[in-house]
């Protein structure tokens, strides 16, 4: 799953980068979306949207996050914990 994962990180990378850190809480991160709730993330067989991810995740997210790269490890570590890649 190293490449579906590589390949999220990149999508989660490129989508929420443009946030205004430290974030909050998940809605801070809407502005940055592209397509808002509805921008979707694909890799390999996988699909999500922003608020499926935000469903499914938010038990497992640590907010607030001081920048991208520890809050998108975060995403992608809850994803494989819940074994959705």
């Amino acid at each position: 799953m190293s490449d579906v994962r590589d390949e999220l990180r990149e999508q989660l990378i490129e989508a929420f980068e443009g946030a205004d850190y430290p974030v909050s809480n998940q809605m801070d991160l809407v502005p940055a979306l592209p397509d808002g709730p509805g921008t979707r993330f694909e890799a390999g067989d996988v699909s999500f949207t922003a608020m499926e991810l935000a469903t499914k995740l938010a038990d497992m997210q640590d907010f607030p996050y001081d920048d991208v790269e520890t809050m998108v490890e975060d995403v992608l570590d809850a994803l494989e914990a819940k074994e959705m890649i």
